[in-house]
């Protein structure tokens, strides 16, 4: 059984303990894992009874194909640039007494550093009681600014969400339309649950959540490996891809493996020398790329389980290495 073989180094409670001991990593929770190294499968296991075609949950991952469809968008020139005010979109934001709202960009929404009222994370109601608002988008835009434009990060799902209002509005075809038609259709991706918030538009940061397969997932996943490219086809621009993996400005994050920085609804990490760039979604949703191997690994876990968070944190601090090294390539002699 692969939960015999995933182990995790633990950090000792107590001196009883010895250093350096392993114990199964916990697997309750687990779904479905892929990896794929140069577009070829290398190891797909599905746990807990979950079927492989299953359609997952994949809450914040929604966020990171947001941001392929963001791309998308300019590279189809419905969308000038991520540089672009936020006002071109919601003009009512002209006639706000704060002036700030006007300075807003694209790339601060995806950069969770516009400023914008957030639905409060650190509290017991703040995403329930926002996905209980009949408009979403324009409660977001009314409310008081909490800090300038770019300034501060904060992790701010009511901001992003915002983003499926400017597919929509840009485009003029709802975001889930936009996908099919553009990156869904062109990926083969024909299963695909995704909601609606209160406000009409698809939501756009994960609370609903945008619903696929492991394996498809890994084939968004991809595209950052091969510069937007599938069967021959530029499905995402190039130019986006590159603004993907290597951002011009980034910010550090508490939570992802330690020492992330966040730019354009994507992590990045250096793990061994190489530069990862991954989204992560709560209890443990996982698309993590490794450019220079080739590589990429997708994980779904249960987001109501109550090891949610732990799920996530045990992924980045001990499944990850564990499975990148014994299960994938079984030694470094393979990715030479």
């Amino acid at each position: 059984m692969i939960a015999t073989l995933i182990t995790a180094t633990v950090i000792p409670p107590a001196a009883a303990t010895p250093p350096g001991a392993t114990t199964p990593l916990d697997t309750t929770g687990l779904y479905r894992i892929v990896a794929t190294r140069n577009g070829r499968v290398i190891y797909a296991h599905s746990f807990n009874g979950h079927p492989d075609t299953a359609l997952c949950n994949n809450q914040s991952l929604t966020k990171s194909v947001v941001s392929l469809l963001i791309g998308i968008a300019i590279g189809k020139k419905y969308i000038p640039s991520i540089d672009e005010p936020i006002t071109t979109y919601f003009p009512e934001l002209n006639n706000d007494s704060d002036p700030r709202k006007r300075r807003i960009k694209i790339r601060d929404i995806m950069n969770q550093a516009s400023g914008l009222w957030h639905e409060n994370l650190e509290t017991p109601n703040g995403i329930p009681d926002y996905l209980k608002l009949d408009d979403q988008t324009k409660y977001v835009l009314d409310q008081p600014m909490l800090s300038d434009p770019g300034a501060v990060f904060h992790y701010n799902n009511a901001a992003t969400h915002l983003l499926s209002a400017i597919l929509t509005k840009a485009t003029r075809q709802s975001t889930l339309a936009f996908a099919q038609a553009y990156l869904f259709g062109p990926l083969h991706i024909k299963n695909v649950q995704w909601d609606k918030m209160k406000d009409g538009y698809y939501d756009g940061c994960g609370l609903l959540s945008l619903h696929l397969t492991t394996d498809d997932m890994n084939r968004i996943g991809t595209l950052l490996l091969t510069q937007g490219e599938f069967e021959h086809r530029q499905v995402v621009p190039k130019a986006w891809i590159d603004q993907i993996v290597h951002p011009t400005q980034t910010y550090p994050t508490p939570w992802g493996f330690q020492g992330s920085r966040y730019a354009l609804c994507y992590y990045h990490y250096t793990y061994e020398n190489d530069s990862l760039t991954y989204g992560l979604g709560w209890g443990g949703q996982f698309l993590v790329t490794d450019p220079p191997k080739g590589l990429v690994v997708t994980v779904n876990q249960d987001p109501n389980s109550p090891r949610a968070l732990q799920q996530s944190i045990d992924f980045t601090q001990h499944g990850w290495e564990e499975l990148y090294k014994k299960l994938i390539f079984k030694s470094k002699k393979a990715l030479e």
